[in-house]
């Protein structure tokens, strides 16, 4: 049987979003990614800005060096983000250098999303897909901004 690919960019957002379900439960702004190549998850990663007192620990940020790791170089032209935040300008600089093939996001970030200062930021060949699982990416932001005010 084969899997449509609306189908799998649910299932891998679901693995994102359990990723920003781990966030929130340290206490960190819930988002989170993993990076897939060849249909498989090669990196699992959630922000930890609050844990290691860093503001570049984004949860792409942490996912990018994890998966460079995972296949041992610093090109990632044949892997997929899936992310449940519109990455912000230092993450789609940091994807345009791994030259990420292929970014899906679940909520837009009208604040501090990269479309917001240069939808070009990102590396030419990257392909963008927004919108998987927004109303769930967006809920648990809201709610864990909601118990934070």
């Amino acid at each position: 049987m084969m899997t449509s690919p609306d189908s799998l960019h649910i299932k891998f957002m679901k693995e994102a979003l359990a990723q920003a379900d781990s966030a929130a439960a340290k206490g960190e702004v819930p988002v989170g990614a993993v990076i897939v190549c060849q249909n498989r998850i090669i990196a699992k990663a959630f922000n930890l800005t609050q844990t290691l007192s860093d503001p570049t620990a984004h949860a792409e940020m942490q996912a990018i060096t994890s998966a460079t790791h995972a296949i041992g170089g610093k090109y990632l032209p044949d892997c997929t983000l899936y992310v449940t935040l519109e990455p912000c300008v230092m993450c789609a600089g940091a994807l345009n250098w791994a030259q990420i093939g292929t970014i899906v996001y679940g909520a837009s970030d009208p604040k501090r999303g990269f479309t917001t200062v240069n939808a070009n930021l990102l590396h030419p060949k990257t392909e963008v897909i927004a919108g998987i699982l927004e109303p769930e990416c967006a809920q648990i932001l809201n709610s864990f901004f909601a118990k934070k005010r």
